[in-house]
Formats: structure tokens, sequence, C-alpha cells
């Protein structure tokens, strides 16, 4: 094994995102991921709530239903009174493929949409174990295309972790869509397919929040083991072909084993011609997002992520 320098969080990580991380595991435990699922849908739902922010009086949500070959999937719809028809956001929510759902992200949806005026539909794709993978692949593919189709705009596809891969697998398959507009692509902190031998997978095998023993159960959970070879449904970065894809921007957490994913994708799409930009958030930490309103680095962060959401496909 190479010899990886073991990061200092001591002083990489600072007070207030130390105190985030201390709240966060007194909600959610480091031996929750040893539990069966359902116990970790229990805490992971509870943890949610903990940090859940009030979504603004300006915010209409609804509830619907997309088929997908008789299947119903729930989706929720928000919409701003100072409503920006230029767009439209598809959001899909983090928790490893097992976890998490509509309500578990809302605050963060409503946010998203508040700030930037879009509609914005968030997706409750199907879970592992229950449903193997390429279910939430496929739900999420299917919603796409009706929300395009329904809404009539271009579409900017965003999500953070587990979502962070979907909305990127999404992207590289909307590419042989007719009827799909993609505009752009905001990635936050999302696992993409790296190597966990290499890079950050090594240096930050032991981050607070997020391990690459966490990372290696969530996929083996999502495929029941199956070893997937090249699936770029499964894993983007395993993609031969980067062209074509819309303007790209993610957000990687700098003590994430997974901050890597989201340069080496960055690397990929400018390689072959296409516009993407990669910001490693200094000092934060898988699951940042909700830690938007008390740790500075964190506020800072999302006002970046809502500024990609609002200007992404425009600077080419």
């Amino acid at each position: 094994m190479p010899n990886t320098e073991i990061p200092d969080y001591s002083t990489l990580i600072d007070e207030q995102t130390w105190a985030f991380i201390r709240q966060t595991e007194r909600c959610y435990p480091a031996e929750t991921i040893d539990f069966t699922i359902q116990r970790q849908r229990e805490i992971y739902n509870a943890m949610c709530r903990e940090f859940y922010q009030s979504q603004a009086e300006s915010i209409i949500s609804t509830d619907g239903l997309i088929d997908n070959k008789g299947h119903k999937i729930p989706v929720r719809r928000y919409r701003a009174k100072n409503r920006n028809q230029e767009r439209a956001v598809l959001y899909f929510h983090g928790g490893g493929f097992i976890v998490g759902g509509l309500d578990s992200h809302d605050d963060v949806c409503a946010e998203l949409c508040a700030k930037t005026g879009f509609d914005v539909t968030s997706v409750d794709y199907r879970l592992a174990p229950e449903h193997l993978h390429p279910a939430a692949f496929e739900d999420s593919l299917v919603c796409v295309e009706h929300e395009s189709n329904r809404l009539q705009l271009p579409v900017i596809l965003c999500g953070d972790s587990a979502g962070g891969n979907i909305a990127a697998a999404v992207s590289h398959a909307a590419r042989q869509l007719q009827n799909v507009r993609v505009a752009g692509q905001v990635l936050i902190y999302p696992a993409l397919g790296g190597d966990p031998r290499s890079g950050s997978y090594l240096t930050h095998a032991n981050a607070p929040m997020l391990s690459t023993r966490d990372v290696l159960f969530y996929n083996a959970i999502r495929t029941n083991n199956d070893q997937r070879l090249n699936d770029v449904t499964l894993e983007p970065l395993k993609d031969h072909h980067f062209t074509h894809l819309p303007d790209t921007i993610v957000f990687s957490a700098e003590c994430d084993p997974l901050s890597d994913d989201g340069k080496h994708y960055c690397e990929a799409i400018t390689a072959a011609g296409g516009y993407a930009h990669w910001k490693n958030e200094k000092g934060l930490v898988h699951g940042y997002l909700r830690a938007r309103s008390t740790v500075d680095r964190a506020r800072d962060s999302f006002s970046r992520i809502v500024e990609a959401v609002n200007t992404v496909g425009y600077k080419t």
C-alpha cells in the first residue's frame, strides 16, 4: 500500500465544523452502519429532522407521482412565488442509496427554489437493498424525461453524495434522449466510482462523517456485491466517452474519501473538450449541506452552490 500521510483534522477542520460533526454523531453514531437497514433509516430520518430548517413562506410545495412501468415514483415539486421560468432543477437526495427521501432533503430543495426562483423537483427513487441497481437510476431517468416534457424547460441536474452519482449517470444517459435538454449539472460531494485503493480514498480513509469503509459498504448493498465492470449507470467515472456532457460544476469536501471523484470527473470532461469546474471546499466534511446555517464555511459553500445552479450552462 502506498505511503499515505494521515491528515491532521485538528487543524484542517475548524471548531464550527467540529461542533457540527459532534452534533451529527450524537444523532447518527458511527456504529449505525452495523445496524439493520430499517434501523439505519429510522436514525437517519431522525437526524435530518434534528437539522431541518423551515421553508420560506415564498415557496409552495406539492407531492405527486410519476409512473415508471407501473411503479409510482413519489416526487415533491417546489415553486417560488417569484418564479424564474428559464430553467428547472431535478434534485436527487443523498443517503448511500439506502436511506433518505423527500423529507430528508425537503429544506435543501426548498431553499434552492427560494434562492434561484427555479422550479425544483425532488425525486424519491427506489432504495437498496429492496431495489437493487439499476432501480434508482431508472426511476431518476424516467423522472427527468417526465419533468422536462411537462415543464418544457431545460433542466439542471443536482444531487449530493449518492444523489450526485445518480445525477451524473442520468446526464450521461440523457445524451441519447432527443426530448430532454440537460443544461447543466451541479454535483455536491458525489460518489462517482473512483478507485478505493488510491488518492483521497486512502488519505481520508477515516475522515469524520464518512469513511472509505462506509463507501464500500453502501456500494456493496446497492448491487448485492455484484461486481459490475464499466457500468456507467453505476459508476460514471467508468465511462469511455465524456464528450457532449452538460456543463458541470462539482463541489467536493476536502476531508472526504470521495473528494478525488469530483476532481477526476471534471478532468475527464475537460480533457474531452467540455466545460467542468471542480471546487474542493477547504476544511469541510461529507454531509456539510446540513451545516449551511451554522458553519461559516458550509454557508459560503452553499452560496456558491446556489450561484452554480443559477449560472451553469451559461458559461460556454
